[in-house]
């Protein structure tokens, strides 16, 4: 499952948050690049930044009359939240159960502690990230000009991320595991279970998953160095309309739609299922499993 394991933890992801997830997150993720989606990984394929020199110069070239580089147009940052947690619809989470090697001292000091229980015989994703923080192009300014260029046709672009200091991703085995996770600066936490957490008692992530689709990492010294989430955006055409003889102005929703996965449904190892047949159910999947609130959606 390597390739699809990708897909299908993005897949997850999306449909209890509409927002895509990033499989690697210290690859960097920019508010302003635009690509296309590898169907096959569900990965974004960067092509370019619209806040490049390069890109300014062919807006010019276009004729459309935009200064990319001034404060109005570039990115906005929202505030910092805290820890957020996303998990796909099947997955409960609950507090972590005192067992013989995690005595509850040593749990009381974590800054984060949780339990997740997974469903049998389905895949099921948690992602974690630690004090998130949005960023966002401005509204109603730049999308509905750059719209025209050449160059994003056919293309994605991210319209927001989600930068955080540390972040925990973990796809499900089918086993209906029980998976326990705490953000500590306590050695013994780790060390009970005989895992180091990494420069003695500093923070980091702390689970007792052993599996092959679990990332993590933290930044001790607190940088915003991975971006586990964000938006994507599609040009849409927009052919010239009128109402009552007065020419119709379509809004920046019209003219960019929210990313769907470009993939058919997928089983539970991340392959496409051909015989799939939609649910009533499926439409009501979309609700929210998410804890922490996006300021902009």
């Amino acid at each position: 499952m390597p390739d699809s394991a990708s897909r299908k933890f993005i897949d997850l992801i999306f449909k209890t948050s509409s927002k895509w997830a990033n499989w690697d997150p210290p690859i960097m993720i920019k508010v302003g690049h635009y690509g296309t989606i590898d169907r096959r990984t569900g990965v974004l394929q960067v092509d370019g930044y619209i806040y490049d020199d390069t890109f300014q110069e062919s807006l010019k070239q276009q004729g459309l009359k935009i200064d990319l580089s001034h404060p109005s147009c570039q990115p906005i940052k929202g505030a910092v939240e805290e820890d957020m947690i996303m998990s796909s619809i099947d997955v409960k989470k609950g507090e972590i159960s005192v067992t013989p090697h995690v005595s509850v001292p040593e749990l009381a000091s974590a800054s984060f502690k949780a339990e997740f229980q997974f469903q049998e015989g389905k895949r099921g994703a948690v992602l974690v990230m630690h004090k998130p923080q949005q960023e966002y192009i401005p509204e109603d300014k730049v999308l509905s000009i750059i719209h025209k260029a050449q160059q994003l046709k056919d293309k994605y672009i991210v319209s927001s991320t989600f930068t955080c200091p540390g972040y925990y991703l973990y796809l499900s085995n089918k086993s209906g595991e029980r998976v326990k996770l705490a953000l500590t600066a306590n050695a013994p936490i780790a060390a009970a279970m005989g895992v180091t957490a990494g420069g003695g008692a500093s923070i980091d992530w702390w689970t007792d998953a052993q599996a092959a689709f679990l990332r993590k990492a933290f930044n001790k010294a607190g940088a915003y160095l991975y971006t586990p989430l964000f938006d994507l955006k599609r040009r849409q055409n927009w052919m010239e309309r009128h109402f009552r003889g007065e020419e119709v102005h379509p809004t920046e929703n019209d003219l960019w739609l929210n990313c769907r996965p470009p993939w058919d449904p997928l089983d539970e190892d991340g392959d496409e299922d051909t015989v799939y047949e939609e649910r009533d159910e499926d439409f009501s999947s979309r609700r929210s499993a998410v804890e922490g609130h996006f300021p902009f959606t």
